[in-house]
């Protein structure tokens, strides 16, 4: 498959429909890709996909990949091991496919038996928290990606995550375990310090604390992100 593969028409199948599945899925179909399918158990992750993606075929996970020219593994990141290798004995997985996942804390590795069957492997993963509704397309627009891929497909993987709205940025494959932590790290701070002063507010009697704190909140988050970009890089070993 050639560079240029992601610009044209795909069919892509969805394995997940939590959160993050239907949604970048929607993402993609707005690109003009076809969903060929999705996976989806529960009662809930039914009723989302078939929310987010009505008239898309719920399917299990073999059909969606074998429909599909490109499959999006949207499943939590220690489920991945388990599902590249299971589908790899199954046999269904095709040469020339690309295979996604979205899980932070893995690269490409973690797809190896997928690799091994011809596959094109791609880590993307989207900096952003997931409601798993259509708000979180408007999130996407002008959020970040980060990318992992072989060098020669890495310009596959950056496309996608442009035509999802996206800002693609590259993560070594070594880094992705410190990003994980990093984002984690981010999204759990960030929550703490809302809760702590919002509690202390409702404790005063003050109605609508959240509107209080907020303010001060995303502005002092504002200053510290401007602060953050006009720092210098770090030297990074070669």
């Amino acid at each position: 498959m050639n560079v240029g593969a992601a610009e044209s028409r795909l069919g892509v199948g969805i394995v997940g429909a939590g959160r993050v599945g239907p949604v970048l899925a929607r993402a993609l179909a707005g690109a003009g890709h076809a969903i060929t399918g999705i996976s989806a158990v529960s009662a809930e992750s039914r009723e989302r996909a078939e929310a987010m993606l009505p008239g898309v075929p719920i399917l299990d996970v073999p059909e969606v990949v074998r429909r599909s020219e490109l499959v999006l593994l949207a499943v939590p990141g220690d489920q991945l091991p388990g599902l590249a290798s299971g589908l790899a004995a199954t046999g269904v997985w095709q040469p020339g496919q690309l295979v996604i996942h979205t899980a932070p804390e893995h690269g490409t590795a973690v797809l190896a038996p997928a690799l091994a069957a011809g596959v094109i492997p791609l880590a993307l993963h989207p900096a952003i928290v997931f409601t798993g509704t259509s708000l979180d397309l408007s999130r996407l627009a002008g959020a970040t990606i980060a990318v992992t891929a072989p060098a020669p497909v890495l310009p596959i993987g950056q496309a996608l995550a442009v035509e999802m709205g996206a800002e693609p940025v590259v993560v070594r494959e070594q880094d992705r375990v410190a990003y994980a932590d990093a984002m984690t790290a981010a999204g759990e701070l960030s929550r703490a310090v809302v809760r702590q002063a919002t509690d202390a507010l409702r404790e005063l009697g003050i109605e609508r604390p959240d509107r209080l704190a907020g303010g001060v909140v995303r502005a002092a988050v504002e200053e510290e992100l401007l602060a953050a970009a006009g720092r210098e890089l770090p030297e990074l070993p070669e």
